[in-house]
């Protein structure tokens, strides 16, 4: 049987995926980024005396990926699903109107005639 009330229906394909795993995607991004960090900073340290451009480059990159690994690992949940994919409107059943039911006359004894 259908509910009543005029719920929204939505897909199960358009529901959010569960939070430990997006806590997990969320540290392993993380993680991936303070990698990179950390090896462009070691990249910068050694490349010093030899490839100085590259040195600079590279210890950019180690002193600006704390900010943007931030900012990734903790952008992703605020986002809802799109509606137009996961979002189905309910059935909209048709009514009657008020002169239809008067003229029943039926709509104001709900058993019936007595």
């Amino acid at each position: 049987m259908p509910k009543r009330g005029g719920s929204e229906v939505f897909r199960i394909t358009g529901a959010r995926q569960g939070l430990a795993d997006d806590v997990r995607g969320r540290q392993r991004r993380y993680i991936i980024s303070m990698t990179v960090r950390t090896l462009s900073v070691i990249a910068a340290a050694v490349l010093w005396n030899v490839e100085r451009h590259v040195a600079i480059v590279a210890l950019a990159l180690g002193i600006l990926l704390p900010y943007v690994a931030v900012v990734i690992a903790n952008a992703g949940r605020e986002t809802p699903p799109s509606l137009p994919s996961t979002f189905v409107p309910a059935p909209v059943r048709p009514a009657l109107d008020a002169a239809e039911a008067s003229a029943d006359g039926d709509a104001e004894r709900p058993y019936g005639r007595n």
